[in-house]
């Protein structure tokens, strides 16, 4: 059996037994897939190359007959391999546009007895569903800001255990600085962060605050979508603060484990701004392992950028919250209490 379905309706669809095939080649995967997809593709890197060569600078003719060489051995495979992704022969493919691969692999696996489904418009369908999702809907949000080493990320998950959240770093794979990378797994791309954090929003109560932490635009080598983006600086915010003796404690507690060869990298990678006389007195401190000065030295520098953020920010509804000497937990009651009384 053979239909087509919208990308509402795949998003919006509850059946676990029906797996998700995307059968671009390895390298369009990578770049970015729907998440919960499994790669299944029709032509590798480069038979996609050598099709799309000859449809171009040959005939549509001459890259079907080619595209055939290529699949007509595969053939048999790939029955044996979607009857080992989908014991149950239930299956939803897409390509780039809903077009040929897909049309082509769900004939086969069709008459291979498989319940088929093809996404109408595949992932390039997905893409402009979500964005313009986001660009239409009306969303709760709630941003938590603050100075560098208030313990925002901390606050934010014990808010997590009351409310909704969604977490942009850990999505990112990346805390957002220069030392935002230690200790974290290799970023995604661009486009794989903006379907994830899409399929993450999709999974929220629309009904109910969604809370966020405040963010540049970049996090890392990834970047916020400008529809979420708009929706985000638009949000009330809520600044924590906390003393900078006390910031600098937590920025220890979080950082003084990871290797200080990996903090010397992250001070180097802001020399110009930091300024050289304060890098090389960072870097002497590590050797020392005098975590503390060192965070010192990155606050004052961080607490710059964080003023000139402050002093540009759009949100229209802005609120300073003492945390000082509070608990993740304890601070986070507080948040809460506060956005409550600003209903």
């Amino acid at each position: 059996m053979l239909k087509t379905i919208t990308v509402k309706e795949w998003v919006s669809a509850k059946d676990p037994d029906r797996k998700l095939l995307d059968v671009r080649t390895p390298a369009e995967f990578e770049k970015g897939h729907i998440p919960g997809a499994i790669s299944f593709p029709l032509f590798s890197n480069q038979e996609r190359v050598k099709v799309g060569t000859l449809y171009k600078q040959v005939s549509p003719e001459s890259a079907l007959l080619r595209g055939l060489d290529f699949v007509g051995p595969k053939m048999s495979g790939f029955i044996k391999w979607a009857k080992k992704i989908s014991p149950e022969k239930k299956v939803c493919l897409h390509c780039w546009r809903g077009g040929k691969r897909s049309g082509s692999l769900s004939w086969l696996l069709s008459m291979a007895g498989f319940d088929v489904q093809i996404i109408t418009g595949g992932y390039k369908a997905y893409r402009r569903f979500h964005r313009q999702k986001v660009a239409e809907h009306s969303y709760q949000f709630y941003v938590l800001g603050g100075r560098t080493g208030c313990g925002k990320t901390a606050i934010l998950k014990a808010i997590a255990n009351q409310e909704q959240m969604i977490d942009l770093e850990g999505l990112a794979h990346h805390k957002g600085s220069a030392f935002g990378g230690l200790g974290e797994s290799p970023q995604p791309s661009v486009e794989q962060f903006e379907n994830d954090l899409f399929n993450n929003l999709n999974k929220q109560d629309l009904t109910k605050r969604i809370w966020l932490e405040n963010e540049s635009k970049s996090i890392g080598r990834v970047s916020i979508p400008e529809e979420f983006w708009t929706k985000m600086k638009a949000a009330p915010l809520i600044n924590v603060e906390r003393s900078f003796d006390e910031r600098v404690k937590i920025l220890v507690d979080v950082y003084a484990d990871y290797n200080p060869e990996e903090l010397k990298k992250s001070f180097v990678k802001i020399t110009k701004r930091l300024g050289g006389q304060h890098v090389k007195t960072a870097v002497e401190a590590l050797d020392k392992h005098d975590f503390s000065t060192a965070a010192a030295i990155a606050l004052r520098y961080y607490d710059k950028a964080y003023q000139y953020m402050l002093d540009n920010n759009a949100s229209p509804d802005i609120v300073i919250l003492d945390v000082e000497g509070l608990t993740a937990k304890e601070a986070a009651k507080k948040v809460l209490a506060l956005a409550e009384s600003n209903q």
